[in-house]
């Protein structure tokens, strides 16, 4: 069984920085992407950030310039620093990962629990 866990939310003033992290646990055997979204009250989840395993990063318009994803393949972790931070930006933040636990197995679909950013004005 895989699991993914988020952790690093928090409260942050307009302007501040946090930093999320994401770590997989269980059989793993390989890990293709590995992606951040994000919720708000009242609206679909998001797509913000991805990055693929030779390290190569996308980003949403909306957070461009100001976040950065990563990942540590070697450990099985990702993280998302967020710089700059707006209140447009408070959301349940959540890790998403395409995981296969075997090498016969296929790439599935994993996502972590959540965890608040709260961005006060």
């Amino acid at each position: 069984q895989v699991l993914l866990a988020e952790s690093g939310g928090g409260l942050v003033q307009t302007g501040g920085s946090l930093s999320l992290s994401c770590a997989a646990s269980g059989t793993i055997f390989g890990i293709n992407k590995m992606n951040w979204f994000r919720q708000a009250p009242g609206k679909q989840r998001e797509w913000v950030a991805g990055i693929d395993s030779g390290g190569t990063a996308n980003y949403a318009s909306s957070v461009k310039g100001r976040f950065t994803i990563s990942r540590d393949n070697a450990k099985n972790t990702g993280s998302l620093q967020m710089n700059s931070l707006k209140p447009e930006d408070t959301a349940v933040y959540y890790c998403h990962g395409q995981i296969k636990a075997t090498y016969r197995s296929s790439y599935s679909d994993y996502w972590g629990q959540g965890t608040q950013v709260t961005v006060s004005s």
